[in-house]
């Protein structure tokens, strides 16, 4: 590694909010270092919902293979993006502490309390199949349209276009970039359950790499780390990659109780959704136990959907 540590990112807003937050916090630990802008594949091919795109990674290969080829130090992405299994010679170097995980409603209309206030036949924008799917197992009656682009394009196609009534977009994202007066309401994760991962950083460096791996080390949040553990076992286990209708959440559902895991597949067209859950002690062996518990419900059968 040079004296200037390469960050590589991808070139959204919301993207290069999470590098310059990486960049800063390093900063702040002695390191200097520079973003460098790379094109994915999720950010050329923008004319279809990703779960029709083939292969895996959409977000996140191109940035890899500047990983891997050494024109980049380390790769920041958002982890609910990066596949469970990494290519050879990566790891993941740092979760850096979890922003909120949920699910929230942006709606044209104010005073939209709940899914369920928005008006029969309403026009909902998502292109998450995860997503699409546990909406239509609560409101069938739905429209829901694609809705592909950067944060602020999709806040915009629904405030001031006319063909979209509401979106389901990440907590995270508007909160990074101060969008958050958009939001009509945050979504309860057992109602419209998050991506695995979701509202989390990932920190991926070379494998071996001693002085990468120092220099993320710091960035680390050990509780944040342990929850998307959790998650992204789960969904390993499950065999589904990032576009899978597959949700999870780890938190705490009553006062007095301990950290549970939630694990859900919906099946596509949201005729049957599955839903389970475990006590967290070991997140792996809490990931694999969901897993488990929703293959026994028939899981895998709505997946190979």
């Amino acid at each position: 590694m040079s004296g200037v540590l390469k960050i590589g990112t991808r070139g959204s807003r919301l993207a290069l909010w999470q590098a310059e937050w990486v960049k800063a916090a390093l900063g702040r630990h002695g390191i200097a270092a520079e973003i460098v802008v790379i094109k994915t594949q999720g950010d050329t091919e923008v004319d279809r919902p990703l779960h029709e795109l083939p292969g895996k990674g959409f977000f996140t290969k191109g940035i890899e293979d500047a990983l891997l080829d050494g024109r980049i130090d380390i790769a920041v992405h958002s982890l609910k993006d990066l596949p469970t299994t990494l290519p050879d010679g990566l790891t993941l170097g740092a979760v850096p502490e979890r922003a909120d995980a949920r699910d929230v409603l942006v709606a044209k209309q104010s005073g939209v309390a709940s899914l369920a206030a928005l008006a029969p036949g309403a026009r909902l924008g998502t292109s998450s199949l995860r997503r699409v799917a546990q909406v239509r197992h609560l409101r069938a009656d739905l429209e829901i349209l694609p809705l592909r682009g950067n944060v602020p394009t999709r806040v915009q196609k629904v405030k001031q276009g006319s063909d979209l009534d509401a979106a389901l977009l990440a907590f995270a994202g508007l909160a990074r970039l101060e969008l958050t007066d958009a939001i009509a309401l945050k979504l309860d994760p057992l109602e419209v359950m998050p991506a695995p991962g979701q509202g989390a950083l990932g920190v991926e460096i070379r494998a071996g790499d001693q002085a990468a791996a120092a220099a993320a080390r710091p960035l680390d949040h050990p509780e944040s780390a342990r929850q998307v553990t959790a998650e992204r076992c789960l969904l390993a286990a499950l065999g589904g990659g990032c576009q899978a209708p597959v949700a999870a959440w780890v938190g705490v559902r009553d006062a007095g109780s301990g950290m549970r895991l939630w694990g859900r597949v919906t099946a596509p067209d949201g005729s049957v959704q599955l839903t389970a859950s475990a006590d967290i002690e070991d997140p792996v062996v809490a990931g694999v136990a969901v897993a488990d518990l929703l293959r026994a419900q028939g899981a895998l059968e709505l997946l190979a959907r």
